[in-house]
């Protein structure tokens, strides 16, 4: 791991206590709830407060003991900052709902984790600085001309091929009429040997993040990170106050269930997980349902692994799963905007409901009727172990160079890396016609992360080379 530094994530932790609480006891607080997130102190770039309580002294010794300034805010500017857990017994006292949560997000970041309490005192920790959760790989490469080659986004290489392109071409002849989506629900519903009435079309993985934020009325939704930040940008827009499960590095990434709370009603989590690349167990995702919440597996890579292991579309034993799968990543439909949903019944019909009239072209109801036909799901899964191939070239090149570390075990068609002077990387490696996905804007990562696309080894030989030179010129 890269030591705390200039490209670790900053952290702000909002304090409140009882007048007199102890240095000792929030200290110990503090201490225990970054451990308990796998945070490390160093980490923490301010205590926050509000003004009443920036006298205290256990308190003001506590940010002695850390080092770090105590920030104070009025209590008029913390009352007006949206807490997902308000007290109303606090802001008769304090003037606002939480101490604690509210500080730690005064400086405009993001909750990484709610309101913790001892006997005396309590605190809460965001980022100084919020996520960019709508930067996605796209724009690494976006107005490149084709100039570089693409490594940031994770749709399969040399796609659509041609048989596709052949189909959604002979499509076009049917624009004038309205998209039906029977046959297309059909298809899809017997890939998975399910009814039609347990399917959903829509218009890429995307739009099943917005309709589950919008039609389910979660209370407490809770998305696993690091993964792809749509989903919880998806519930944020829908109004919805959004925490977090982070999972460590130090972990390999892996899902710990008891991590996420028992009350929460909406969990997100991606199986192959972007941007990690790492592979889930069945058993541990199935672990997550409970009667009343809503599980959302996005398995949008799923069809990357060969053989699909711990693949959870098809099970009907599992309570509120919803998994959500997306034909754009393999078959390079990227611009067509191809999905689907998996679920109970009662389920897609909510999500039905909210979608507008005719939401998934017709060309995009024939590439998915065609793409979960028998004989591209053989060409898929030889696609899956040629990655699966590739993906070890990379591996082993990577392990060469002693600057980079890859966290978790990569089963998807990325690798996440872990180098000091990451953004410095990147950039010479844009100079050096090479784009790669910057890791920053994933909550849980910061700027010493990069993910990498897998491509065909000549591809990867090239990219290795530019690397190495990237090292050298950083280092100087």
């Amino acid at each position: 791991m890269i030591p705390v530094g200039e490209y670790a994530t900053q952290l702000v932790v909002g304090v409140g206590g009882r007048a007199g609480v102890s240095v000792a006891e929030v200290c110990a607080l503090v201490e225990e709830t970054l451990r308990g997130a796998g945070l490390a102190a160093g980490a923490v770039k301010a205590l926050a407060t509000v003004e009443s309580k920036a006298g205290e002294a256990g308190i003001t010794g506590a940010a002695k003991r850390f080092g770090v300034p105590l920030l104070s805010y009025p209590a008029e500017e913390l009352a007006g900052i949206f807490v997902p857990h308000p007290s109303d017994a606090v802001r008769d006292a304090t003037g606002t709902s939480s101490v604690a949560e509210a500080a730690a997000l005064a400086g405009g970041g993001e909750l990484l984790v709610p309101k913790r309490r001892s006997v005396a005192a309590t605190c809460a920790v965001a980022t100084a600085q919020a996520h960019d959760l709508r930067h996605h790989g796209d724009a690494e490469v976006r107005g490149d001309g084709g100039a570089l080659v693409d490594l940031a986004v994770n749709v399969r290489a040399h796609t659509p091929p041609e048989w596709l392109r052949q189909r959604i071409a002979a499509s076009l002849d049917a624009l004038c009429a309205y998209p039906d989506g029977r046959t297309a629900r059909a298809a899809v519903a017997a890939r998975h040997g399910l009814p039609a009435d347990r399917v959903l079309l829509t218009a890429g993985a995307a739009e099943a993040f917005v309709l589950i934020a919008r039609a389910l009325g979660a209370q407490r939704p809770v998305v696993v990170h690091p993964q792809f930040t749509e989903p919880e940008a998806a519930l944020r827009d829908a109004g919805h106050t959004v925490e977090r499960v982070v999972l460590r590095a130090a972990d390999g990434f892996r899902l710990d269930p008891a991590a996420v709370p028992e009350d929460a009603d909406l969990v997100v989590v991606g199986n192959p997980t972007n941007p990690t690349s790492v592979l889930h167990p069945a058993a541990a995702l199935a672990a997550l349902a409970r009667p009343g919440r809503i599980l959302v597996v996005d398995e949008a890579f799923m069809d990357a692994v060969p053989g699909e292991r711990e693949a959870l579309a098809g099970r009907t034993d599992v309570p509120g799963l919803v998994v959500l799968r997306s034909l754009t990543k393999t078959w390079g439909l990227a611009g067509l905007r191809i999905g689907y949903v998996l679920a109970e019944p009662e389920v897609i019909a909510k999500l039905a409901a909210a979608q507008p009239l005719w939401p998934v072209s017709t060309p995009a109801l024939v590439a998915a009727e065609a793409c979960v036909a028998p004989a591209a799901l053989a060409e898929a899964e030889a696609a899956a172990r040629q990655i699966a191939v590739d993906r070890a070239h990379l591996l082993a090149g990577l392990t060469e160079f002693e600057e980079i570390t890859v966290s978790g075990v990569a089963e998807g068609p990325f690798v996440l890396i872990q180098v000091e002077g990451a953004m410095e990387i990147r950039t010479r490696l844009r100079a050096l016609g090479f784009a790669v996905r910057r890791g920053d804007t994933f909550p849980g990562l910061d700027r010493s992360w990069l993910r990498l696309a897998v491509r065909d080894r000549a591809t990867t030989g090239r990219l290795l080379q530019a690397l190495d030179h990237a090292l050298a010129l950083t280092a100087r």
